[in-house]
């Protein structure tokens, strides 16, 4: 197959560091499917056949996935042999809607729409620790210091929680009850963005609380403190969500607040409402800020990715439009050069953010596709 010259430009700076390119997606069709990125051509699918695939992440040694589904997780072997899954994760009773990594490996976690979110110690056996939000999870970011956990729930709650102390330590309600739908913390930890079902994303500027000087957690949990799917819908999940998007409310504060969840506890965390984007006239289903800290990428169902230049007031710098339904997720290369996205239009693209357009097709998927991974960094 013949390479186009912007192809072969993306071949060139994604693979700069001398890594291979790691890119897989998945949706509703019950595969996960690795594509060579430069091509489309997919060259290995793995099997999901419990439920749809809700998030997958990549390890940083990128030797396994996990694969986020109804209601377990379940992690695979990047390159063994026969593909199947090496460990599957049980104890969550719904949709497990978000999954990562600690920075060193050791340990996981994961939030569900029953409510909790639980970290896993993958040198043991068992989940080791858990937090009740009390109202579905959406979406999870684990602060760069690996010390705090940020949740965002239906009932439009923003939760941290302080793996230190083992509790909450400060609650956002930026937005009444609308149902926060994506999280996404800067990898320099200053920033902190949240996006509604309204279209609406919320900016905070993060620093150190008073008298609390930058930390990291230690990797290991116990220092840390004690310890049927649904009918598939034909619009994955659309037709739900319409029905649980509630009225418009004219709350449209972002000051955070200590919360009474679980026992509040001081918060090591400086959050101060830094701005309110009316990025859609739909839902925003993700944001994700981009790894050098300069872009904010929000997918919507209005079938486009707006990309924002967050060093110029968060101005709308592209409108990626092409997608022929929802978009459901979206990744940054590790150059912050170029963006995938996922859409239910059982596609997925590669966009070069220099000119707004797409270099790349990813087409086999039968379903939607809702998830994707991409992992072109060093190890």
């Amino acid at each position: 197959r013949t390479l186009s010259a912007a192809a072969r430009r993306v071949l060139g700076r994604m693979s700069d560091s001398g890594q291979s390119v790691l890119l897989a997606t998945a949706g509703y069709d019950h595969t996960i499917r690795f594509w060579e990125a430069p091509t489309g051509v997919c060259y290995k699918t793995l099997q999901h056949p419990d439920s749809q695939v809700n998030q997958l992440q990549i390890t940083a040694d990128r030797q396994r996935i996990a694969a986020a589904g109804n209601p377990s997780l379940r992690l695979f072997e990047i390159n063994s042999g026969p593909p199947s899954a090496l460990t599957t994760y049980d104890g969550h009773t719904s949709n497990v809607t978000a999954v990562g990594f600690e920075a060193d490996g050791k340990w996981m976690y994961t939030a569900s729409e029953d409510g909790t979110l639980k970290l896993w110690d993958l040198r043991a056996a068992g989940c080791q620790r858990e937090y009740e939000s009390g109202s579905p999870i959406n979406s999870v970011a684990l602060h760069p210091n690996q010390v705090e956990i940020v949740s965002g729930d239906r009932d439009g709650n923003i939760r941290v929680w302080d793996l230190a102390q083992n509790a909450c330590s400060a609650e956002l309600v930026p937005d009444g009850d609308k149902s926060i739908q994506s999280l996404s913390i800067a990898r320099d930890a200053s920033t902190l963005a949240a996006a509604n079902v309204r279209g609406s994303v919320f900016l905070w500027r993060l620093g150190p609380a008073p008298g609390c000087g930058e930390s990291r957690a230690s990797a290991d949990l116990e220092q840390c403190g004690s310890s049927a799917e649904p009918a598939e819908p034909t619009e994955p999940a659309e037709a739900r969500e319409a029905r649980e998007a509630r009225a418009p409310s004219a709350a449209d504060g972002a000051e955070p607040r200590h919360a009474e969840v679980g026992g509040a506890v001081p918060s090591r965390l400086r959050i101060e409402p830094l701005q309110k984007l009316q990025a859609h006239a739909s839902y925003v289903i993700r944001c994700i800020i981009s790894p050098d800290c300069r872009r904010l990428a929000t997918t919507s169902a209005d079938h486009t990715t707006k990309v924002w230049d967050m060093a110029n007031n968060f101005s709308c710098e592209e409108t990626l439009s092409g997608h022929q339904r929802w978009v459901w997720d979206a990744v940054f290369s590790a150059d912050s050069a170029y963006l995938v996205t996922a859409s239910s239009d059982q596609t997925a693209r590669l966009w070069d953010l220099a000119d707004g357009v797409t270099l790349q097709h990813y087409t086999g998927h039968h379903k939607a596709v809702t998830s994707i991974a991409l992992h072109d960094g060093p190890v």
